[in-house]
């Protein structure tokens, strides 16, 4: 690695991109990974997580990292495309060593970074801890000193300690909800708790809708029940719903009453219907309009970064209310024809009529007919005295359809590729 710095701060690497020696880009560093020894001596550097798509995180050895830079780690050689699997000699540096609470001599601090050193005999080893100190007083935020490896206490491991993620969110601040939810996903259940408590009640609920359900749950009993209730609230109500539902009643049941009754609503009817049917599926929450607005009007709504581009698709035109329940449901219009028209043109004047709504209690695999027919990316629900009750999207539907452990698996054109009964190369 001639040329590239021998000192290099991990935490800063986070989210790097990671090149083939073409240029061509492998993916996103994640982690790094050590062993930690018994003694004082430095942690030997085995290798990196690198996050390839979609969204799986595959090891590099360090032998394979050619250069490292503030913008990029070159690697060189195959990359094994397997799926990550820590092993229990290994220690994660960003997900299990930031935020520690540890000593240095007479200084007690919070480990917000550690460096790694290329030695002579070209192994990467951690020598360096940096740590944050002293929040009182003028600098109340602390000071960051670094020490050397050897004189830091408190970096086991198995101690059970409470551990902090203010340092580790950090570095991974700029990634949207679906991909900090599967950094998330690959953590110890006792850290992902831990980074939950960390965030804020609309993040922690944006990162909650792309969790399988059954971490969904698990943080959400690990929380407060106050600050459950205000997580759930953030939620979506369909995505509210759908977690309720794999709680015990009596557990849902607290939630629902702790929640403020006009976000409770939503969520307590979407939990009468079946998961399986369209009434279980839909969102109370689609973009409708009175039939006086105008395509100026419904161009705004569909807008609106909250909702989601299924959503956006169309909006559905209602007699008042227009909140769900809303009154006589008229029809339908397709953003495609909105943005053809002059903006001052009322919406119920093209309205598509054609496409009847699917009632609440429609299957599943009728509801996917139904999208796949009619070429639709949502459909309208509506009762029995046609009022709206919501409307099912396509990424409702897939959600259902894919199996549980779809997060984990790799596509067959990406399997093909891998290097199969290849070592991790450490």
């Amino acid at each position: 690695m001639s040329g590239a710095p021998t000192r290099v701060f991990i935490a800063r690497l986070a989210g790097t991109a990671v090149l083939d020696p073409s240029g061509d880009r492998v993916g996103r560093l994640r982690d790094v990974v050590v062993t930690l020894r018994t003694d004082r001596q430095p942690p030997r550097v085995l290798g990196m997580t690198v996050e390839v798509q979609p969204r799986r995180q595959v090891f590099v050895p360090m032998g394979r990292v050619t250069s490292i830079d503030a913008d990029a780690v070159i690697i060189t050689g195959t990359v094994n495309m397997r799926r990550f699997e820590q092993r229990s000699s290994e220690t994660m540096v960003l997900t299990e060593l930031l935020d520690r609470q540890v000593r240095a001599g007479e200084a007690a601090g919070t480990i917000v970074d550690v460096a790694m050193e290329q030695q002579r005999s070209r192994d990467w080893l951690l020598t360096r801890v940096a740590l944050k100190t002293g929040t009182t007083g003028i600098r109340r935020r602390g000071q960051v000193t670094t020490f050397d490896w050897d004189q830091v206490d408190g970096l086991r491991l198995d101690s059970g300690d409470a551990q902090g993620a203010e340092s580790l969110l950090q570095t991974f601040e700029d990634l949207n909800p679906a991909d900090l939810a599967h950094v998330m996903h690959e953590m110890p259940a006792k850290r992902r708790a831990e980074v939950a408590r960390q965030l804020d009640d609309e993040r922690l609920a944006d990162v909650l809708e792309e969790l399988p359900e059954d971490e969904q749950v698990e943080i959400i009993i690990e929380l407060e029940s106050e600050r459950a209730a205000d997580v759930l609230e953030a939620m979506g109500p369909d995505d509210a719903a759908d977690l309720l539902a794999e709680m015990t009643e009596a557990d849902a049941q607290r939630l629902l009453e702790l929640m403020e009754p006009e976000e409770a609503a939503p969520v307590r009817r979407l939990l009468i219907y079946s998961e399986d049917t369209a009434g279980g599926l839909m969102t109370s929450e689609p973009v409708v309009l009175a039939p006086d607005a105008t395509v100026a009007e419904a161009l705004a709504r569909v807008r609106d970064p909250q909702v989601t581009p299924a959503l956006a698709a169309q909006v559905y035109v209602c007699r008042p209310p227009t909140s769900t329940p809303t009154g006589k449901y008229l029809g339908m219009a397709h953003i495609q024809r909105l943005l053809r028209e002059a903006p001052a043109t009322l919406v119920s004047a093209m309205l598509d009529t054609d496409i009847e709504p699917l009632s609440p209690d429609v299957s599943l695999a009728a509801v996917t007919s139904y999208l796949a027919t009619y070429n639709l990316v949502a459909v309208p629900v509506v009762d029995a005295d046609d009022h709206l009750l919501g409307a099912v999207s396509v990424d409702d539907v897939l959600d259902h359809l894919l199996p549980e452990d779809w997060r984990d698996r790799a596509p067959t054109e990406e399997a093909h590729h891998s290097e199969t009964g290849q070592s991790r190369g450490h």
